[in-house]
């Protein structure tokens, strides 16, 4: 399989790919950490590339991702299988998606608080939640990968980050 062979060397190396088996792949789009990154699962019918491969975005790793959006880019990704039958089209179809990922996940509603504030203020009705949320927003892209090396990454600060040095 050519195709097999491309895709593995294009791939090497690249942590977003998985190969389940010679005519089925996983690619990630989007960085771990992302909350609209999704993953895509090609696999190939004997038929492939005349005939459609098949697309599924089933994995776990998609399941807080509405159903509505998985199928709205299942739709877009078989527009771009059409124009591509008869081809080895299985990287295209990954980039094309790597390219639209904004567009596809535009709906997406991103909860990165879940995590860290579990609790929703009760006890504090002075910082009224769409307060914070505004705050959320505006920190740039550098503020926010400060944060979260401050922070590991859980939005809690390491043990004894403000403690004072006693012993000196």
């Amino acid at each position: 399989q050519m195709e097999l062979e491309a895709l593995r060397s294009i791939y090497e190396g690249d942590l977003c790919f998985r190969e389940l088996s010679p005519v089925s792949f996983q690619y990630r789009i989007g960085e771990s950490g992302d909350p609209k990154a999704f993953l895509i699962e090609v696999s190939w019918p004997e038929t492939y590339p005349q005939t459609a491969p098949v697309i599924s975005m089933d994995a776990f790793f998609n399941n807080t991702i509405s159903s509505a959006i998985k199928q709205s880019i299942l739709d877009k990704l078989m527009v771009e299988v059409e124009a591509n039958l008869g081809t080895a089209m299985t990287y295209t179809l990954f980039e094309y998606a790597k390219d639209n990922k904004e567009v596809f996940m535009e709906n997406q509603p991103v909860n990165t608080v879940t995590s860290i504030s579990n609790n929703i203020s009760t006890g504090t009705p002075d910082v009224p939640p769409s307060k914070k949320k505004e705050k959320k927003e505006q920190l740039s892209k550098t503020q926010k990968r400060k944060l979260a090396d401050k922070t590991d990454n859980k939005g809690e600060l390491p043990r004894g980050w403000n403690w004072v040095d006693v012993i000196k």
